[in-house]
């Protein structure tokens, strides 16, 4: 894409390869095996789960941060190629009423892959949550025309989970 595309818009949309990383350490889970319909099914959109192993939720592209729920339990953010993700750390967790969660970014702050935006405190959260498995799903997934989800152990901010094509 030239600097004149840029600028005043290409009028042929050409796709392009966009890599998510994950916003958690830990290991990747089937979204589908995630204890919430909401999620399996796939109805707020398609993604991976983490089971997570530490402490801070970050970045999984560079975008801008959407909306942080006041709980500060899930996190929306649109990435410079306009992919709109969401990240739902564990299953009603919003019925801790925001216990365990400290929120590390604000709404509408660019933010690049790797930066932190909630801190967890993961043995409180285990102890208290239905689940800890956190959900990385992509919510305009009309715009997506290929989607390719990785799996093993995973690296906050080094580790791809997905790669998709829009």
């Amino acid at each position: 894409m030239g600097l004149f595309d840029k600028l005043f818009g290409s009028k042929q949309k050409e796709s392009q390869e966009i890599k998510i990383y994950s916003p958690l350490t830990g290991e990747i889970v089937n979204i589908e095996d995630v204890p919430d319909v909401v999620f399996s099914e796939k109805i707020v959109g398609d993604g991976v789960a983490i089971r997570p192993a530490g402490d801070t939720i970050v970045a999984p592209v560079n975008g801008t941060i959407g909306k942080i729920f006041e709980t500060n339990h899930a996190f929306s953010i649109e990435s410079e190629e306009g992919v709109e993700l969401f990240v739902h750390f564990g299953i009603d967790t919003v019925e801790l009423k925001g216990e365990g969660f400290s929120r590390l970014a604000q709404e509408g702050q660019t933010v690049k892959v790797g930066d932190p935006i909630i801190k967890f405190d993961l043995v409180l959260l285990e102890g208290k949550a239905k689940s800890v498995l956190t959900p990385i799903v992509i919510s305009n997934m009309d715009e997506i025309s290929n989607l390719s989800k990785l799996n093993g152990q995973v690296v906050a901010g080094e580790s791809v989970v997905l790669t998709l094509t829009k």
